[in-house]
């Protein structure tokens, strides 16, 4: 097969990749409705079937393989990725017991952590700087598209097929782009986006490059406010099917449909328009990159509130539909920003570690913390299938102090894209370097890109 180098091409496939990603993570909310029928579950079991235990391993395994694509051939690792985690979302559908039903979803995370930090690193030697959060965000757009055919195809298979064969159709699906990926994409260039002095010829070591992580204030707030949002959008997203199924007594078939609907389109347009905003509101003052955040997390507040306390299905649906096309608003500008402020040599591994932090407390505690707060409302105040109402409520709020972080991280983010600007000027004066190399990011008071 011809290798193609064109990045709209790459950015395309990576796409595809990252959207089947969404898909095998996304069928398992809604075919957990006929699982727990089957298998018995509780509340807390899944919880930790759709949260923590895959969370853990997804998390724990980024790290190590982000390093192995800052050092190696980034197209391998996503083709191996891909093949492991479509080929462990096929066995499921033979999974006899929760404990079953673990091991898999564990296999699924280790194919999974191979792919975002990789894709992320690829799409930064692709895209320049001044449009690198538009690409993440186009990219970012897999995740709502990915809800969008993973609740359609669950709901549908389910209802026609079973929750088994609806694994193994999908795993199975999964597997076909695996040699695409491997034989259709040319390896971009490391760095070519960047200074010469910037793209170092080792890399720091890993306690090196976590330090230099730290340092960052930005960073710091900016991973606390993603890791906030992010344990709400994950509680949202596991809990809205049994929600809608036990509260507003809908079919699993109306509630696929309607949850398409809102993460497919409106989770697609408010992942766009986070990526866009930032980067044009960033050109004219680098704070407003993050504070667009703040913005749309104050707005989504008091929509997610109203979707799941009012007692109309109507209304609950029509705020539901503004609340989920804000909740992945968040994803560009948190991908892209931290880009600006690294290395070449390092992008994967703080993609990674943005992941790590972001997916321990989202995808490991948002699932399972509202799981177990839902059981508890039903065993010790017998509220029954009203809990999750409280349960879901009860996370959202996180989002209110996520959106005061991205404030604090704004705060001080020109002052440390500056640095980072003169830091590599140093090292290209030292090393008698040319400055006029194409592609340079210039950071002053008022321009973010």
């Amino acid at each position: 097969m011809k290798e193609l180098s064109g990045r709209w091409f790459v950015l395309g496939l990576l796409f595809a990749v990252s959207t089947f990603n969404y898909i095998d993570r996304t069928i398992i909310s809604i075919l957990q409705v006929p699982i727990k029928r089957d298998l018995g579950l509780s509340d807390t079991e899944l919880g930790l079937l759709t949260g923590l235990s895959f969370a853990l391993f997804y998390t724990t395994l980024s790290l190590p393989i982000a390093r192995l694509a800052d050092r190696t051939v980034r197209k391998r690792l996503v083709a191996a990725a891909v093949a492991v985690w479509s080929g462990m979302t096929a066995l499921t559908g033979l999974a006899a017991n929760f404990t079953h039903l673990v091991i898999l979803r564990i296999g699924v995370a280790a194919g999974e952590a191979g792919s975002i930090p990789a894709s992320h690193s690829m799409i930064a030697d692709l895209f320049p700087p001044r449009s690198r959060a538009t690409a993440m965000a186009i990219l970012g757009l897999s995740l709502p598209v990915g809800m969008m055919f993973g609740f359609l195809a669950a709901g549908v298979l389910a209802e026609t097929l079973g929750w088994r064969k609806s694994f193994a159709i999908i795993g199975v699906a999964g597997l076909l782009l695996a040699p695409i990926v491997l034989f259709a994409i040319r390896e971009p260039v490391r760095g070519r986006f960047d200074q010469p002095a910037d793209v170092a010829d080792s890399q720091p070591g890993f306690a090196q490059a976590l330090r230099k992580l730290w340092h960052l204030r930005s960073y710091r707030f900016l991973i606390v406010g993603a890791a906030l949002h992010a344990y709400v959008s994950y509680s949202v997203m596991n809990w809205s099917a049994p929600f809608y199924t036990r509260v507003h007594e809908m079919s699993i078939g109306e509630v696929s449909v309607y949850l398409a609907l809102v993460n497919g389109i409106g989770g697609g347009i408010g992942m766009y328009l986070g990526g866009w905003l930032s980067d044009r509101l960033g050109q004219r003052d680098a704070r407003m990159r993050l504070r667009v955040l703040t913005f749309g997390g104050l707005i989504f507040v008091p929509m997610a509130l109203a979707q799941y306390l009012v007692e109309s299905t109507t209304l609950s649906l029509a705020f539901g539909a503004v609340a989920f096309t804000l909740l992945p608003f968040y994803y560009g500008p948190v991908v892209a920003v931290p880009q600006l402020l690294v290395a070449p040599n390092m992008r994967a591994l703080t993609s990674a570690v943005t992941l790590l932090v972001t997916n321990l407390v989202g995808l490991g505690l948002g699932p399972t913390v509202t799981g177990f707060i839902s059981e508890t409302l039903i065993v010790r105040f017998g509220m029954g299938q009203y809990s999750l109402r409280f349960a879901i409520s009860a996370a959202i709020l996180f989002s209110l102090v996520a959106a005061f972080m991205y404030w604090r991280a704004s705060s001080s983010l020109i002052a440390e894209m500056r640095y980072a600007q003169e830091e590599s000027a140093r090292e290209r004066a030292s090393s008698g370097r040319s400055l006029s190399q194409p592609g340079s990011l210039a950071v002053t008071a008022q321009t973010g890109a």
